[in-house]
């Protein structure tokens, strides 16, 4: 059995079926672990969360949830199977009230009435600041607000596997940190798996159990946090760069 709650063997992907963005993709990502994915913009990453979630499948390789495989789920079946993604941006219904978005957040267990109010109010007791404007709608709250209603809407189904593209893009360091303080928080009250892409990468490395550097598609390094030391990452990173 498997010791990694997602796993990519051998993944080869892209949005055409003979240009492969991923090519030949292998990590795994524990347990309860937080794995941050980092390399130069355009080596993958994004690609790598959409395969992952069934946006893109795989014309190669394997994915396995659990040692389950799930590269020819959809987004929807892999919703249902434990898996949440938040993407780049803001992802809410701006007409629709927060707490109406965070029902939209739980559809899918939206026949589970009693779970579906117990999630509600663990999410209010984790994030005060969404319950105190549960009445408004999306369009009125700040963008770092707005942010954290929608990851809040994608984890209300307190997934196994939470994958996070590019959380911070466009935030100030301010709301950055704000952000980053979700995601731990998020982290701790429901001990999910979580892989993490992000270009900021100190902050990135400052939650990060395990570390994935991926240049032009491929794995170029990975290990556990304390062998990437953020100086080495920043190097690595130039190699890449300068081919």
């Amino acid at each position: 059995m498997s010791s990694a709650t997602l796993r990519l063997e051998g993944v080869f992907a892209g949005y055409r079926s003979e240009i492969d963005v991923l090519q030949d993709v292998t990590l795994a990502a524990p347990p309860g672990a937080i794995t941050v994915i980092v390399g130069p913009n355009g080596a993958g990453k994004s690609t790598l969360l959409k395969t992952v979630f069934g946006f893109l499948h795989p014309h190669a390789g394997r994915i396995l949830l659990d040692d389950r495989a799930i590269g020819e789920m959809s987004p929807f079946q892999l919703k249902l199977a434990g898996v949440s993604y938040i993407p780049q941006g803001i992802n809410i219904f701006p007409q629709l009230t927060v707490h109406e978005n965070l029902l939209m957040g739980g559809w899918a267990i939206r026949s589970e009435r009693s779970e579906l109010n117990a999630r509600l109010d663990r999410m209010y007791d984790l994030f005060p600041l969404l319950k105190d404007r549960r009445k408004r709608k999306a369009n009125e709250l700040s963008g770092g607000q707005a942010r954290m209603l929608s990851a809040a809407k994608e984890v209300l189904t307190e997934p196994k596997l939470l994958l996070i593209d590019e959380p911070t893009t466009g935030l100030s360091p301010a709301l950055s940190s704000q952000v980053y303080e979700f995601i731990v928080s998020i982290h701790e009250s429901f001990g999910a798996t979580i892989v993490l892409v992000d270009q900021k990468i100190e902050d990135a490395l400052e939650i990060a159990d395990e570390v994935l550097l991926l240049n032009l598609g491929r794995v170029y390094a990975k290990g556990p946090r304390a062998e990437f030391p953020t100086q080495r990452v920043r190097d690595l990173t130039k190699e890449c760069l300068a081919g």
